[in-house]
C-alpha cells in the first residue's frame, strides 16, 4: 500500500451529513450506519481521497480489481456506482456527490473534510457517537427499536384486553359514576381502542422493518398519539378493585411518562428525524 494511502487508511472523511470511516469500513449518516457493500465503499473511499478530481475508469479498475481478477469490469463498476449513489441518496442526472464524466470517469463533487481519529479509535475502540440534538451517546439502534416496539405491543395488549372486557369495565364505571359518565367512558374505550389497534400495528411493522422515514412520520403523528396515550394512562383505574388505589396510581404515573419515552426512543433510533 502506498505511504500516502496508508496514512489515510485510518482517517474519517466527512462530507455533508455523511462520514466514511476507512478503518471500520462504515458509512454513517448523522451518526447512523448506512448499509453499503464492500466494493461500493472502496469506490467511495478512493473518490474521497481525490475530491474534485476526475478519476478514470482505468484507475478505478486498477484500484478495485486486482490484475488477475476476471470480471465484467464495466458492469461491475456501474453496479458499484449505482449502489453507492443509492446509499448517498444521489442521482446521475442531478449529482450532489458523484458526477459522471462522459467517456472519462467520475468526480466527487462535495467538499471533503478529513477528521483525525481520537487516540481511543486508533487503539481499535470506536469513540461514542452522539445524537446531533439530544447530545447523548447513541445506543445500539436494535435496542432502541426493540424498546419502542415493546411499548407498542403493551398498548396493543391494553386495547385488546379492554375490548374483551368492555362489559366488565362498564359495570365498574357504573358502580362509581353516573350513568351518562359510565356510557361516555365505555364509548371512549371502544373508540380509542378501535383507532389505536391499527395505529400500533402500523408502528410495530414500521419499526420491525426499519422504515427509514418512521422517525419523521412518528413525530408528525405525535400530537395525536400524545393525548391518546395520556388518556390510556388512567387504564389501571379500571381494575382498581383488583390492584388497589396505590398500585393504580403508581401505574398511571408511570404511563403518563411513556409517550415522552416513545419520542426519545424514536429520535435515538432515527437521528435525522426533525420535530
Amino acid at each position: 500500500m502506498p505511504a500516502g494511502q496508508s496514512q489515510l487508511s485510518g482517517k474519517i472523511f466527512k462530507f455533508a451529513v455523511f462520514e466514511a470511516d476507512l478503518a471500520s469500513g462504515e458509512l454513517r449518516k448523522n451518526g447512523t450506519r448506512v448499509r453499503l457493500q464492500e466494493q461500493p465503499f472502496q469506490l467511495l473511499a478512493f473518490l474521497l481521497q481525490h475530491p474534485q478530481q476526475v478519476i478514470s475508469r482505468t484507475e478505478l479498475r486498477e484500484k478495485l480489481w486486482p490484475a488477475d481478477t476476471f470480471v465484467d469490469f464495466d458492469h461491475s463498476l456501474n453496479t458499484a456506482v449505482n449502489k453507492l449513489r443509492e446509499a448517498l441518496g444521489d442521482s446521475a442526472s442531478s449529482p450532489r456527490f458523484i458526477e459522471t464524466i462522459a467517456r472519462r470517469g467520475y468526480r466527487f463533487l462535495a467538499p471533503v473534510e478529513v477528521l483525525e481519529p481520537s487516540p481511543v479509535e486508533m487503539n481499535g475502540h470506536p469513540s461514542e457517537q452522539f445524537h446531533p440534538e439530544l447530545e447523548v451517546p447513541l445506543p445500539r439502534r436494535s435496542l432502541t427499536r426493540a424498546l419502542f416496539a415493546a411499548i407498542q405491543v403493551m398498548y396493543l395488549c391494553f386495547y385488546v384486553i379492554a375490548l374483551i372486557n368492555v362489559s366488565r369495565a362498564d359495570e365498574i364505571t357504573r358502580s362509581v359514576l353516573p350513568g351518562w359518565a359510565a356510557v361516555t367512558i365505555t364509548a371512549a374505550i371502544m373508540i380509542t381502542a378501535g383507532v389505536g389497534i391499527p395505529l400500533r400495528c402500523y408502528l410495530i411493522s414500521a419499526v420491525a422493518f426499519d422504515h427509514k422515514r418512521l422517525g419523521q412520520k412518528f413525530l408528525k403523528l405525535f400530537p395525536f398519539i400524545f393525548p391518546l396515550d395520556e388518556l390510556w394512562a388512567i387504564a389501571p383505574f379500571l381494575i382498581v378493585s383488583k390492584i388497589g388505589i396505590g398500585a393504580a396510581f403508581a401505574a398511571t404515573a408511570a404511563l403518563v411518562y411513556v409517550p415522552f419515552s416513545e419520542r426519545t426512543l424514536i429520535r435515538l433510533a432515527y437521528p435525522a428525524a426533525k420535530e
